[in-house]
């Protein structure tokens, strides 16, 4: 298949992925009527200043278990133009690997203080910020004892597209064998996110993820 021009090849994936993947045949769009399928960001969204920060379901509410991190980058297409005004969202698994959601079935452990997702607008730069909690690795595929490494799920959605991307963290020995990161090949480097120390005192480690759109350098989207 292909995107953006690019050869994509199709490998193994994880039961999630093979859901998300059409049954019939995809119907072309009338240009006409293509506005009416572009996201809409609700007015109430742009006045809600607490959606950034995934570690407190809210301002008075205890934080989550686990380690919190700041995730933050600036998008950008190809040619360098920043993509402002943008819908990105974020949702990752907690402290024990577990997402909140009614098909997760794992066992694990919920905590009642992590919701798990967050939105913001990029700002006239390109920029967007996290806070969230470190997520745990967890299980995929009972089977074959796959293990997904730790990551965090991040949709970008301006004009008429949305586009969903993972960052990955530096050292985690299920790297290596995640079905994504085998996808990706070489250009798996690009979604991984740049460690940094954060001077905030509120968050004990900070990650850097740019996201190109389009081109050679481009990062790698699902």
């Amino acid at each position: 298949m292909t995107r953006l021009g690019r050869q994509i090849a199709v490998g193994p994936t994880d039961n999630t992925s093979d859901q998300r993947t059409p049954r019939k045949r995809l119907r072309l769009i009338p240009a006409a009527a293509r506005d009416s399928f572009v996201p809409v960001v609700p007015a109430r969204f742009r006045a809600n200043p607490t959606e950034w920060d995934l570690t407190r379901i809210a301002p008075d509410r205890p934080r989550a278990t686990g380690v919190p991190i700041e995730v933050k980058g600036t998008i950008r297409t190809d040619n360098g133009t920043p993509l402002r005004g943008a819908l990105v969202e974020i949702w990752n698994a907690n402290h024990h690997g577990r997402y909140r959601h009614i098909e997760d079935n794992s066992g694990l452990e919920l905590d009642e203080n992590f919701f798990g997702m967050g939105r913001v607008l990029t700002d006239d730069d390109g920029n967007y910020r996290f806070w969230t909690i470190s997520p745990g690795a967890y299980l995929a595929r009972a089977d074959i004892g796959r293990w997904r490494p730790k990551h965090i799920h991040l949709s970008i959605s301006g004009g008429p597209a949305r586009l969903i991307t993972q960052m990955y963290f530096p050292g985690e020995p299920n790297n290596t064998t995640d079905p994504m990161a085998i996808l990706m090949g070489d250009a798996f480097e690009r979604n991984i996110g740049r460690l940094y120390d954060t001077p905030d005192i509120d968050v004990d480690q900070g990650f850097q993820f740019d996201i190109v759109i389009g081109g050679r350098n481009a990062s790698y989207f699902e």
